[in-house]
């Protein structure tokens, strides 16, 4: 990993799908680290089984339908994600569900992190609205104007 005080702000995501990787949200997520928006820190492919046990699948390990969408990955981990992370992770997934967890760098906006720092500023908090609850306000205020 590159020097801390040059990197842009870190995120991490945890992605549930409702059955096997079918690639498809593979190719914007190369995008966005071949244009340079984003890299990849680590990655954890995590299963949680129908009886609600949870394992951490290597990329290798995959079935070959599913390893090919996520192969362009293999070898992002920087020790980052843990077996605590994978454990808090399948806690809120669904029975018989898989995710996929990344932990990335926000290189677009490494230029603004730095100047912060570099003037005395810190990043002190932050958040992200899911665009699912942005729908739903919206959902619920076309409900009360109509």
């Amino acid at each position: 990993m590159s020097d801390v005080e040059e990197m842009g702000p870190i995120d991490w995501m945890l992605i549930e799908f409702s059955g096997p990787l079918t690639g498809e949200a593979a190719p914007p997520l190369i995008d966005l680290v071949e244009r340079g928006l984003i890299r990849v820190l680590d990655i954890a492919i995590i299963r949680k089984n129908a009886d609600g046990s949870i394992d951490a699948l290597n990329i290798e390990n995959l079935p070959g339908d599913e390893a090919v969408h996520v192969t362009y990955f293999e070898g992002a981990s920087t020790g980052l994600l843990g077996q605590d992370d994978v454990d808090a992770a399948g806690a809120v997934l669904e029975p018989d569900s898989r995710a996929i967890m990344l932990v990335f760098e926000n290189t677009w906006a490494a230029p603004l992190a730095i100047a912060v720092r570099k003037a005395g500023g810190q990043l002190v908090d932050s958040g992200r609205i899911p665009v699912q609850a942005i729908i739903g306000a919206l959902d619920e205020l076309d409900a009360e104007s109509a």
